[in-house]
């Protein structure tokens, strides 16, 4: 292991042994039997989702609580935005000056609903009765709204520091990070109700047979590639001239990614579940509609965002003037349009197999879920992450320890 390799892995574990220390400092004003005691009658829903991706941070309701999902939300709402709004679209292909203005107006985005989030919180242990809060008032409700809100920001900060001075993606860390911690919990569990004979004797060994698919489908699909290869002609550029080569214009079965399909799938459905239950007096089938067919609407989703947000992440018309402007052609297709549209059929076919493996992956552990009690968050999307990360990790890690051979070499 190198220097610099040694610093950043130090850098990344002490970001997050400090998240979650944050996670072991209560809010003040909560009683924590009583929260203890509420908690445990509420963990098993959406709840205990939550609580694993921040670490714990609910079950123990301490100033991470919200963690860094109102970040993530403002994240998912600017990227919808770009995709119907060209302005905003514009801006995060511009350069660094247009990336930093999208990245503002996140933040601010961030801001707003991190306060609307932190105070609904604080009103929902303010309602909560039974002594919860030990001083309810205008004042319980002012600080605990900044201390969350300020508990986010400074995740979202802690997050920005990793990506730069750590390894790996550091929202993309905070967010699984919570589910590697929580994991072992729910698995102890597990079979301890096995071992009481309140869960099926074979149900650990489905979900970790569950887990192993998935983990391998995941694997070797985000490792897939499909190369197209460019000849590039001798040109000029200044007083040098670039001599004639070959390249390949490498394109991810799932160029979507998983992040954001995922949590776009989430966020979108559970937007729709709240709108709902709000119309449920006009409209009751509605709210009985999204009930019963949760998870066919997940599925959906899940297929229309990996489309979605593929179109954004490789745009078959820029791709095709960037190769025209620097002399690049795919053997016998014209430059130009008809580049545009041969990229545009091979993304689009990629992107079929990409939204069936992600829809496969979401939909497979819920498939589990609905037929086993599992005594803790497990799903499709959150292993996808986890994958995902760790493969992001091993990328950063071989890259610096080449560019560290190259540089022992000069």
């Amino acid at each position: 292991m190198t220097q610099e390799l040694a610093r950043r892995v130090a850098f990344t574990i002490g970001a997050l042994l400090l998240f979650r220390l944050g996670t072991y400092i209560p809010l003040p004003g909560i009683d924590p039997e009583t929260w203890e005691h509420f908690f445990g009658t509420q963990a098993g829903g959406i709840l205990g989702m939550f609580n694993q991706f921040a670490a714990g941070g609910i079950h123990r309701m301490s100033i991470f609580a919200l963690g860094i999902h109102p970040y993530l939300s403002a994240a998912i709402i600017i990227r919808l935005l770009s995709l119907v709004w060209p302005g905003v679209g514009s801006l995060d292909r511009s350069g660094e000056a247009g990336r930093r203005r999208v990245a503002h107006y996140t933040l601010i985005l961030t801001l707003l609903m991190a306060g609307l989030q932190a105070y609904g919180m604080a009103m929902g242990l303010q309602g909560a009765g039974g002594n919860l809060v030990s001083d309810p008032g205008p004042f319980f409700l002012l600080s605990t709204t900044i201390t969350l809100t300020g508990g986010a920001f400074f995740l979202v900060w802690l997050s920005e520091q990793v990506t730069r001075h750590g390894i790996g993606n550091g929202l993309a860390l905070i967010l699984i990070f919570g589910v590697v911690v929580e994991l072992p919990r729910g698995l102890v569990t597990m079979l301890e109700l096995g071992r009481q004979g309140a869960a099926p004797d074979n149900l650990t060994l489905k979900i970790l047979l569950a887990a192993g698919a998935v983990i391998v489908l995941v694997v070797f699909l985000e490792s897939a590639r499909r190369d197209i290869r460019v000849e590039f002609a001798e040109r000029k550029v200044g007083e040098r001239v670039l001599p004639a080569r070959s390249s390949v214009l490498s394109i991810k079965i799932n160029s979507a990614g998983v992040l954001m399909p995922a949590m776009m799938t989430v966020w979108t459905y559970w937007v729709l579940k709240w709108a709902g239950h709000f119309l449920n007096d006009s409209h009751p089938w509605l709210g009985a509609a999204i009930a019963n067919h949760h998870l066919l609407l997940q599925v959906i989703l899940v297929f229309v965002f990996c489309f979605v947000y593929a179109a954004y992440v490789v745009d078959p018309d820029h791709a095709a003037e960037s190769l025209h402007k620097r002399g690049g052609v795919i053997p016998g297709i014209e430059p130009g349009e008809l580049t545009a549209n041969y990229l545009d059929r091979v993304i689009s076919s990629m992107t079929v197999i990409g939204a069936i493996y992600l829809t496969a992956v979401w939909l497979f552990p819920a498939v589990l879920i609905a037929n086993f009690n599992v005594p803790f968050y497990f799903s499709g999307e959150t292993t996808m992450i986890v994958v995902c990360t760790v493969l992001d990790i091993r990328t950063q890690v071989r890259d610096l320890l080449r560019i560290n051979a190259g540089e022992k070499r000069q």
